[in-house]
């Protein structure tokens, strides 16, 4: 599943025409085996209670559905394959989630469609021959977000070309270093610089989204996972067969209405983008958000299978089918964070695009797209049913020290992708402090950085009072001060959203969620793709 423009090489063509996929062969494969100790009927249950969720576990972890199987334990947990979770440098890790007034954190699970043409099912179902055993692609990058108090879940698809920075990420097998790259760079490209952990990376320079796990599949684990599942109803609104005459296409034939679809059609369909409205990755995009929603109401409405088989079947490929962090390597991790989506209901799961316009054949991330990551980073539902929080000052461990003797280093955050620092900004807004009594400020001389909103870091705990102290005094909302082990004191950073004047006002902060992000609700029922006319039969 993936978003691109509607022209490219036949080696992104037919990359892009990809659904999610299976994670390529494992980097640190095997589980870790746990379970046992209950005896006799205990052990039974246990083990009962934990395949319950297990039978469709990628399903479940995609948008919270409830599963059942009975499988040997230790045997699923053999299926799992395992990777790192992040490639980049610990420095540069997004800060984790805030927890709300209940000590609940919210969930980011990155999900992530490898092209892989690493085996003969794989280039069989790919096509491009040419290309096997090639370095992968990402072509499928959606965020899932699950609130702090589990009441809605929201999921961001970003197109496959977007243009951005990839970050320095490491091999965790090799001990290869890919360098940051110099200019922007497709985002699927992140997954052949050292795996899953350098797309995680990725999202987090992005975003400034804490990631807390990954998911991977790839083609061949969509078919079998799709097939393992049953029959999906996606709709038509008139025949369909997304062929060209050069031999693009994903080969998807189906007549006007719905119909359900499994295994190689439903790859098929997750591939489709010529034959969709404009033929564009967007509207693919589109069809996949359809269908993952589709499937939520399909095992949600059919949650309490019968057919032993069906669940061995169910469960077997989806433990073999996924590619995870070890925060999610067995299945009793699984089955945790099971429990805990489980909880979203249906009506309050939001299916959305990164907002993106063209770069020429490329895309590139909006305001609009700013404006969705910010929602998340804030833990605001993307469907507006959320009732308006104010937004608590934390009370500091450690007041803060008389004005005069708190140390604060101001830097320059100014530069942004399409303007050139404010020059002298820093030592203006040290100036500033330093007339408001802060006779310790003092600006930092290093080259200019790229922040999107001002905010205020601090090491440790005892700092956090005299961080909230110069917060207040310049009119900071509360929420910009943040701890941070990238900074040594207190630490101002003047970003892009405070180019000039000497009193910082605040973005005033609109909770809608974009028209641009093209958001679908879980629950609706009556979507249809819009088929192209020079694709129908």
């Amino acid at each position: 599943m993936s978003l691109t423009p509607v022209k490219h090489d036949v080696r992104q063509d037919e990359a892009a025409e990809q659904p999610e996929t299976e994670p390529r062969g494992g980097r640190h494969g095997g589980g870790d085996g746990e379970g046992g100790g209950v005896p006799g009927t205990d052990r039974r249950r246990r083990r009962r209670r934990v395949l319950r969720w297990s039978a469709t576990v990628l399903a479940m972890l995609i948008l919270g559905t409830a599963g059942a199987g009975y499988l040997y334990y230790q045997h699923l947990n053999g299926n799992i394959r395992k990777d790192d979770l992040n490639l980049g440098d610990e420095k540069d890790r997004a800060a984790k989630s805030k927890a709300n007034a209940a000590g609940q954190t919210p969930l980011n699970i990155l999900l992530i469609g490898s092209d892989a043409r690493n085996t003969k099912e794989n280039q069989a179902l790919g096509g491009a021959k040419n290309t096997f055993g090639g370095p992968p692609l990402a072509d499928v990058q959606m965020l899932l977000h699950v609130s702090a108090d589990r009441t809605n879940m929201s999921v961001v698809s970003m197109p496959r070309d977007t243009l951005l920075h990839i970050p320095k990420c490491t091999d965790p097998d090799t001990g290869k270093v890919y360098p940051a790259s110099t200019g922007r760079m497709m985002t699927n490209e992140s997954l052949s610089r050292g795996g899953p952990g350098c797309t995680v990376a990725t999202w987090e320079k992005l975003t400034d989204i804490h990631i807390d796990h990954f998911m991977m599949i790839d083609f061949s684990g969509v078919v079998s996972m799709a097939d393992a599942i049953g029959g999906v109803p996606v709709c038509v609104d008139a025949n369909v067969y997304s062929h060209t005459h050069d031999g693009h296409g994903s080969g998807l034939r189906l007549e006007k209405g719905t119909h359900p679809v499994k295994g190689k059609q439903a790859l098929q369909w997750l591939r489709t983008r010529y034959g969709f409205e404009d033929g564009s990755d967007l509207a693919r995009a589109k069809a996949q958000h359809m269908y993952m929603n589709s499937m939520v109401r399909e095992l949600r409405a059919n949650a309490k299978l019968s057919s032993p088989n069906k669940l061995r079947k169910l469960a077997e490929a989806a433990t073999k089918a996924i590619v995870v962090d070890e925060g999610l390597g067995t299945i009793a991790k699984m089955y945790d964070l099971a429990n805990e989506l489980q909880k979203v209901p249906t009506d309050r799961i939001t299916m959305t695009t990164m907002p993106n316009e063209y770069v020429g054949e490329r895309v590139q991330p909006t305001a609009d797209a700013d404006k969705l990551f910010r929602l998340i980073r804030d833990d605001v539902a993307l469907d507006g049913k959320d009732k308006k929080k104010p937004t608590p000052t934390p009370t500091p461990k450690d007041p803060a020290a008389p004005d005069a003797d708190i140390a604060v280093q101001v830097r320059n955050g100014t530069r942004t992708d399409s303007l050139a620092p404010v020059q002298g900004r820093a030592t203006a807004v040290a100036e500033l402090l330093s007339g408001k009594g802060f006779e310790q400020a003092v600006a930092d001389t290093s080259p200019a950085t790229a922040e999107k909103t001002t905010k205020i870091l601090y090491p440790s705990a005892d700092l956090e009072g005299d961080a909230q102290r110069v917060a207040k005094v310049l009119g900071i909302p509360a929420k910009a001060v943040a701890k941070s082990t990238e900074v040594s004191g207190v630490t101002l950073v003047v970003g892009a959203d405070w180019r000039e004047g000497m009193a910082y006002k605040a973005p005033k902060e609109d909770d809608r969620t974009p028209e641009s992000a093209g958001a679908m609700n879980a629950s609706d029922d009556s979507q249809c793709m819009h088929v192209d006319p020079a694709y129908s039969w």
